[in-house]
């Protein structure tokens, strides 16, 4: 499994084909809109057509392929650590905590915290909080492992849940329909400054990622496999888990919870491709960011002049997905 090599020129042919995917769909979606954008306007810098592709459009799709790239690598990587093709960026409890932040940072009323909107600020501490919780949690045993991880994460997730339900319940009007619009999941317009700040955090965790495929195929054998050839357990456990929570919770502070990217597209290429990581993460990164992004595109027309949030589009799409991939988990385990 980790010995195995990958033909070179399928390699790189299937990374130079979700690289132009990527590519077509930044420079198609822009243009996607309930307002038409005359292209020949903008390259003029003729207003109105230059402000709405250069302020609102550009950096929206910019900012669904960061997240859509980020959510995707999450997942396979939760996918592969854990040995679990249901596991998400959500699973491990990171994502409940950004949420539990945000929806405290709008209960009580926060707007700004110096240049950075406090909802952002909110979700950063409370993924901050509950990385360090299940971290705590997880690493008191000798050796930390995913089974422990795994349960940590599960009850934090149980009791971020549990708070946001019971700040919702004592919410007003407004604050009640701002929390339900920010835990829909979706992509706004944002500034090139926060752009910046997050592909720093983004391409630089995906890249620690992919640099350690090898030890994510080791561990999709199995700890004990793993252990066997040389891997220290604990400490790729760890390097797992902090860098697939970077990735989801500097997203989900930013953009909400947005659900199922990471479990359809790493699983569907897992099918397609085979589960070498080496591959299986940069084409997961590529194709997730591309899939976001359409995803964005399509909400922001389908019932235009108004929008679908996102996560609305992303569920819709992957709840039948998730379905069939239960059919076939217990079509497998009858067999």
């Amino acid at each position: 499994m980790g010995s195995k090599r990958i033909d070179s020129r399928r390699f790189w042919k299937l990374i130079a084909l979700s690289g132009a995917i990527v590519v077509a769909v930044m420079l198609a979606m822009p243009l996607v809109g309930a307002v038409k954008i005359d292209l020949a306007r903008v390259l003029a810098g003729q207003s109105p057509d230059y402000e709405l592709m250069v302020e609102l459009r550009l950096p929206r799709v910019l900012l669904a392929l960061l997240a859509g790239g980020g959510l995707a690598l999450a997942g396979a990587l939760f996918q592969g650590l854990l040995r679990d093709a249901l596991a998400t960026p959500y699973t491990l409890g990171v994502s409940s905590g950004a949420s539990l932040g945000a929806v405290t940072a709008i209960c009580f009323g926060w707007r700004e915290a110096g240049h950075m909107p406090a909802v952002w600020l909110g979700a950063f501490c409370g993924a901050g909080l509950v990385l360090f919780l299940v971290l705590g949690i997880a690493g008191r045993e000798r050796r930390m492992s995913t089974f422990t991880l795994l349960l940590a994460g599960v009850a934090m997730n149980s009791v971020c849940g549990a708070l946001i339900q019971f700040l919702h319940s004592m919410a007003g009007l407004a604050q009640s329909f701002s929390i339900s619009r920010w835990l829909m999941g979706g992509i706004d317009s944002v500034d090139y400054g926060t752009l910046a700040w997050l592909s720093v955090l983004v391409l630089g965790s995906s890249a620690a990622v992919m640099w350690r495929w090898r030890d994510w195929n080791l561990m999709a054998g199995g700890e004990e496999w793993a252990a066997a050839r040389g891997v220290s357990i604990g400490r790729v456990v760890f390097t797992g888990y902090v860098a697939g929570s970077l990735l989801t919770g500097a997203i989900t502070a930013v953009t909400g919870p947005i659900g199922f990217v990471g479990l359809i597209i790493p699983h569907a290429l897992r099918l397609r491709i085979g589960a070498d990581h080496r591959l299986l993460l940069p084409c997961s990164f590529l194709v997730g960011a591309a899939f976001l992004a359409l995803c964005d595109g399509l909400g922001r027309v389908v019932l235009a002049p108004a929008e679908v949030p996102v996560g609305i589009v992303t569920s819709i799409l992957g709840g039948p997905f998730f379905i069939w991939l239960l059919r076939s988990r217990s079509r497998s385990v009858r067999i």
